[in-house]
Formats: structure tokens, C-alpha cells, sequence
């Protein structure tokens, strides 16, 4: 991501997609700080150093400029923790290794204040609602759905339903540690935390999914 400075030395060379990233780079950080209902276009126009006539050349308003903060957003932290369900290594490691990827990205605080800042306005707009869990956590569950049905065919698990199966291996990493984190109850958590937490959700889940020997 840009900084303030950078964006502003840089914006004659600035065109096309990188101008768009770095209006998105601006908004994140106005999003973040202030909130989306005290964000304006003016103000992320003034931190970029433009006009808001070339702000509206890629957002026509707010609300579409909160939509794609969201889809990029989820993409990046989608993008933290994707290629972890690559590597090599049987079903346990591989599950181990993103489970502790994953608790750490959405441990983060900049993490939970997405959650917080896109949760905020769903109730007044369901539409951002809609728009953030189809693009989190139901893509990732996605995600870990397709690693999930590939270990079933290895003959790893044994599951009969692979979705379901995703939604509770997302729900036994994140369900304790992440709450406690969105309402500060805790610090970020240290390795052996995370560790520990994830070394629980995985004893359970191959309890119920695991290979009987």
C-alpha cells in the first residue's frame, strides 16, 4: 500500500488501475480511522491531493467507493493465507499450517477493524452485509471446502458434508480467540497461543473427520 507522501509525489505518474489503488489505499485509512458515515469525498480528496472531480472519474459516489474498499479488503486477507492449502504435506499439516496463518491475519487489528468499520453499516445498508460474507468468509469457506474434498478423495477424512465441514473447521480455529479479540477483551495473541489454540480445533476435528485406523 501507498502512504500519504508517496501519493502525493506520485500522482502525475499515477494513471489507470494504480490511480484507482491508491484512492483505495487512502479510503482504507479514512475508513479505518474516521468511520464510514464521518468519511467524505472531500476529505480523500484532500489526503490524495487532487480534486474530487478526479475522485469521481473511478467512484461515483460513497457507497461505491465503501463497496470496493470491502472487496479488496476481503481479497487481501483471502490472498495472506490462499496459498498455505498449496503446499505439500498430508491433511494435518496442511490444515495446521492454515489454521495458524489463518488465526493470525484475522487476529490482526487492522483485520478486526474492517470487521468493525463493515459491520457497522449493515444494518443500514444489508446490501454491504451480503457483499462482505460472500466475499470473506463464504468464499473462504470455499476455499477450504475444495482442500477438504481433495483430502476426502486422498482418503485423509471422511466427511459427509464438505461444506458444513469448512464452516466448522473455520468456527473451531477462530470462535473463542476471535470474539475476545473483537471486543478487546484480549491482547494480540502471542505464537504459542495461536499454537495452542489451533492444536485444540485440530485434535477435534479429526476427531470427527479423521481416518479410523
Amino acid at each position: 500500500m501507498h502512504n500519504v507522501t508517496e501519493l502525493k509525489e506520485s500522482k502525475g505518474r499515477l494513471s489507470g488501475e494504480g490511480r484507482r489503488e491508491a484512492i483505495l489505499d487512502v479510503a482504507t485509512e479514512i475508513f479505518l480511522s474516521e468511520g464510514y458515515a464521518s468519511a467524505s469525498m472531500s476529505t480523500i480528496a484532500a489526503r490524495l491531493g487532487g480534486s474530487k472531480g478526479t475522485l469521481y472519474n473511478y467512484f461515483r459516489n460513497k457507497d461505491e467507493l465503501f463497496t470496493a474498499y470491502v472487496q479488496r479488503s476481503c481479497a487481501i486477507h483471502r490472498g495472506e493465507i490462499a496459498d498455505l492449502l498449496q503446499e505439500e504435506g498430508d491433511a494435518r499439516t496442511i490444515l495446521t499450517r492454515f489454521a495458524r496463518g489463518y488465526l493470525r491475519a484475522f487476529t490482526s487489528e487492522q483485520t478486526l477493524q474492517n470487521w468493525r468499520v463493515i459491520s457497522a453499516e449493515t444494518t443500514k445498508a444489508p446490501e454491504i452485509g451480503r457483499l462482505f460474507y460472500e466475499s470473506g468468509p463464504l468464499t473462504g469457506a470455499r476455499m477450504i471446502a475444495d482442500y477438504l474434498e481433495k483430502a476426502v478423495a486422498k482418503g485423509e477424512l471422511i466427511i459427509p458434508d464438505i461444506m458444513q465441514a469448512a464452516h466448522q473447521f473455520t468456527s473451531l480455529i477462530h470462535g473463542r480467540m476471535i470474539k475476545a479479540r473483537l471486543l478487546n477483551y484480549i491482547p494480540v495473541p502471542t505464537d504459542a497461543e495461536i499454537d495452542a489454540e489451533v492444536n485444540s480445533a485440530i485434535f477435534v476435528f479429526f476427531a470427527a473427520y479423521g481416518q479410523r485406523t
